[in-house]
């Protein structure tokens, strides 16, 4: 069955690990590319990818690795946003669906974020622009190259990582067993998601003392920046339910809308942002062998069920379905990506369906 529409949500403690369950430490490391080329042209010497990985690789009689999951983040955010009780605390845990006693976990930050080399690290503006395109094939460089891994059994990622899970299951079809990307759409941007994504390089290219990314100090325009990104990812039902009263909307937002300008750099949301202006695999969707669990939830306001977009473009994929989650006082818009006690159960049945 290529559709499959929830009605039901499951309890959200049916996928919670037992209290006593944690999660071992991650082993960071950085592979440096000596000479990177990117899709425009553009080359970039002793390019850092910096990442975090869990467990330990296996491979088969043939050399194949066996157990490597690749986890890819979102725009942004970078290996630590998986690293909490939230993510790792119900999927790497002892007895866990991605158990880091029996699978390879790689947490990657992608070219531009996290610890790995971006504008911010000081070439600013003059840093190479870099697309969707350039960071899979760099992640693909640190698996191959760097870590050893030749083959995975999941690629998984969340918002612009499932944008690039899909991209993976078209570059490179035969390298892994299953596609998970959550919070996605496999089309390019456009429509909504394409103009608020203008509106925040506008409202940072536009204040005067941006000055061609030369800035001394955050430029004006981050803060409007990072109130459109908040409101984009934010959940209508969850959010009336914290914030019932006026009173209490005044102060979530003096202490948690407001400071988060101050996570951002300038020039590095801006990468960030038009990087995705490559994104584009719908043509050649009917070209992903591995088999492929989209997961969206309908209260996503970057990416609106009602459009029916996934449901329409899931049917090219020749192994695909999708799951649909519903609105819940458990989703969270755009960042229940990162709750697998949501969605776990769906993961669980598709590795289990997907073992060889």
């Amino acid at each position: 069955m290529r559709i499959i529409l929830i009605a039901l949500l499951l309890a959200a403690n049916a996928m919670m690990p037992a209290a006593a369950a944690t999660y071992p430490p991650p082993h960071g490391g950085t592979y440096v590319i000596p000479s990177f080329a990117f899709e425009d042209g553009e080359t970039m010497t002793n390019l850092r990818l910096h990442y975090e990985t869990f467990g330990t690789p296996r491979v088969d009689a043939s050399g194949r690795t066996t157990n490597a999951v690749l986890i890819i983040h979102g725009t942004g955010g970078s290996a630590w946003q998986f690293i909490n009780d939230r993510f790792a605390g119900v999927l790497f845990v002892p007895g866990g669906i991605l158990d880091a006693n029996k699978y390879f976990i790689i947490l990657p930050d992608e070219i531009g974020h996290g610890e790995s080399s971006k504008p911010s690290d000081g070439l600013r503006a003059r840093f190479p622009h870099y697309g969707y395109h350039d960071m899979v094939r760099a992640t693909h460089e640190l698996l191959v190259d760097g870590l050893h891994v030749n083959h995975l059994r999941l690629v998984m990622g969340t918002s612009m990582g499932g944008m690039q899970t899909w991209m993976w299951g078209e570059m490179y079809p035969t390298m892994m067993d299953a596609l998970v990307p959550l919070a996605s759409l496999p089309i390019q941007i456009s429509g909504r998601n394409r103009i608020w994504r203008k509106m925040i390089a506008d409202l940072i290219t536009s204040s005067p003392d941006y000055d061609g990314g030369n800035y001394t100090s955050e430029p004006y325009g981050m803060k409007g920046a990072a109130d459109l990104i908040w409101m984009v990812g934010s959940a209508p039902l969850y959010d009336q339910s914290i914030m019932p009263t006026q009173q209490a909307a005044d102060a979530y937002y003096d202490s948690t809308v407001a400071p988060l300008a101050k996570r951002f750099d300038a020039n590095d949301l801006l990468y960030q942002i038009d990087a995705s202006s490559d994104y584009d695999p719908q043509p050649l969707l009917g070209s992903i062998v591995a088999p492929l669990l989209a997961i969206n939830s309908a209260d996503d306001q970057i990416n609106p069920p009602e459009l029916g977009i996934l449901q329409r473009e899931i049917k090219k994929v020749p192994h695909g379905r999708y799951v649909l989650l519903p609105i819940t006082a458990q989703t969270r818009g755009h960042g229940t990506h990162t709750l697998p006690a949501v969605w776990g159960a769906y993961l669980a049945a598709f590795m289990k369906q997907t073992e060889r």
